[in-house]
């Protein structure tokens, strides 16, 4: 203010005091923020807080507060014996436990599905931990090893032979349905008038062709039948086998100026399988075999989702990249592989996959049935996965490929180490939200005769000792609760995958 000039205002009063800050942490900040910041808000969260006391409460009452939690028999949960209003019938769980997670395989040999189950868990905790050292021993014991242990374990039975003997017996049955299907046509050319010149020379030229393949698989079949003449078998062929394997390997590393470290790595996993074979007495019979019409329960559910998860992911990835292909043969045969897939329902898939998959085999070769939807849910999954997969796919920049190319690096380098890490790395969501759905949709496989954890259930319901009015619900509850508690923890780790895979963008 200037000299000589005269205020124009001055405050006679002190100021007021300010109210206090409206408090935005804790649990009365949460809700005054979240839940009350708002008339709309306001009126959403009490639509929803009743939704949850209508649905939570007497399903609370129902599991809980209702609930029969002992009793031998169905006169338990009968509600003129309890004298109340029943709700769960725990007892039905109790005594139909071992059906949901075993199915009918025998009650003496379920030590051997304990033991998978463990065996499963003691090898993917360690891979689900980022800090743990040895990943790449472990995803090869997980993914390799397991799957070869978990087979002999749950289904038994032993070896006739190795690699050599397979080989010999595999090649030796597709020439056969090669030269059956020639004198087919043989016979089909003498009965038919026009196009009959046609099929028999076609015929005569298949039937050539397997006479000349089985001329030059004359040895191979010379060295199967001194096999499995001999003694040991099994043993005979793993050492010939370690033999050839080890030495091609040797050989095409380049030999002793490239190091010994493959060769020292291929006969230590061959001496691992002969030690399992040790163990598992695998080359005197094994265990005794269930077959698989009487596997079921969560036993089959974890089988399917788990083979078809793990089966799907190569798959997908591998029609992904073929649909971007530039070799045009390629490119064609994954996209109607992918649409023909993608364009049938997954419970066509299951009855091709039971019915008309043996139709396509070497004869004398049969295909277990449990093992043909497998192969349906795999391919199935797999066409679904590429869509997911191609999506990651175009949305890294083109200049991360030319970027690679030009330090030098393979197409398929730059593909295994700069453009498949950063595309799955975009669509996990999506990735985790089709594992999801395949595990939610191996309920399917009961109508092909596989009783999974849902199918088990059901068949529960028949037993006249157990027919209750709750039985029902109490059985849905379980299994639905089952689903869920997989399903959410999928979907919790892959948040934590995302996370930590994105932390640098965050920074």
């Amino acid at each position: 203010m200037r000299d000589g000039e005269t205020p124009s205002f001055v405050r006679q009063d002190l100021v007021s005091e300010r109210s206090a800050p409206v408090k935005t942490t804790g649990f009365v900040g949460f809700l005054r923020v979240r839940l009350f910041n708002s008339v709309t808000n306001i009126l959403v969260t009490i639509v929803c807080a009743l939704l949850l006391w209508v649905l939570l409460v007497p399903t609370v009452k129902f599991l809980l507060i209702d609930a029969v939690w002992s009793g031998a028999d169905r006169s338990a949960c009968l509600a003129e014996n309890a004298g109340h209003v029943v709700g769960a019938c725990w007892p039905f769980v109790h005594a139909k436990f071992g059906q949901f997670v075993y199915g009918f395989y025998p009650e003496p040999e379920r030590w051997r599905v304990n033991l998978t189950f463990m065996l499963a868990a003691v090898l993917l905790l360690p891979l689900l931990i980022p800090k743990l050292p040895a990943k790449g021993l472990n995803a090869s014991l997980f993914f390799i090893a397991l799957p070869i242990v978990a087979f002999f374990l749950l289904y038994g039975g032993g070896l006739d032979g190795f690699a050599v003997s397979w080989i010999s017996a595999l090649l030796t049955g597709f020439n056969a349905s090669i030269g059956e299907v020639g004198r087919k046509l043989v016979l089909a050319g003498d009965a038919v008038a026009v196009i009959g010149p046609f099929l028999w020379l076609a015929g005569k030229l298949i039937v050539g062709i397997s006479t000349a393949i089985s001329w030059v698989l004359t040895p191979l079949v010379w060295l199967h039948i001194s096999i499995q003449s001999s003694g040991r078998p099994v043993w005979i062929d793993l050492l010939l086998t370690t033999a050839i394997i080890s030495a091609l390997i040797f050989m095409l590393g380049g030999g002793a100026r490239a190091g010994w470290r493959p060769l020292l790595a291929s006969l230590t996993t061959f001496v691992g399988i002969g030690l399992l074979i040790a163990v598992m007495g695998l080359d005197r019979g094994g265990l005794p075999v269930v077959d698989t019409r009487l596997w079921g329960g969560l036993l089959i559910t974890l089988v399917v989702s788990v083979t078809g998860i793990v089966a799907s992911m190569p798959i997908g990835i591998g029609l992904a990249l073929g649909r971007r292909s530039t070799i045009p043969l390629v490119r064609t045969f994954s996209i109607a592989f992918i649409e023909f897939w993608r364009g049938v329902p997954l419970i066509t898939v299951l009855f091709f996959a039971t019915y008309m998959l043996p139709l396509f085999v070497p004869t004398g070769f049969t295909i277990d049935g449990l093992v043909r939807a497998l192969i349906g849910i795999s391919l199935f999954a797999g066409a679904y996965q590429a869509e997911v997969i191609r999506g990651g796919l175009m949305a890294i920049p083109r200049g991360q490929t030319e970027a690679a190319s030009a330090v030098g690096l393979t197409w398929w380098k730059t593909t295994a180490l700069i453009v498949l890490p950063q595309a799955l790395r975009h669509v996990i969501p999506g990735i985790v939200n089709s594992f999801i759905g395949l595990f939610k949709d191996t309920s399917l496989v009961s109508i092909v005769a596989l009783f999974d954890l849902l199918g088990s259930m059901r068949a529960s319901f028949s037993d006249p000792l157990w027919a209750t009015p709750s039985s029902l619900f109490t059985g849905f509850a379980l299994t639905g609760t089952i689903y869920f508690v997989f399903c959410f923890g999928m979907s919790r780790y892959s948040l934590f995958v995302e996370h930590r895979l994105n932390a640098h963008q965050r920074n």
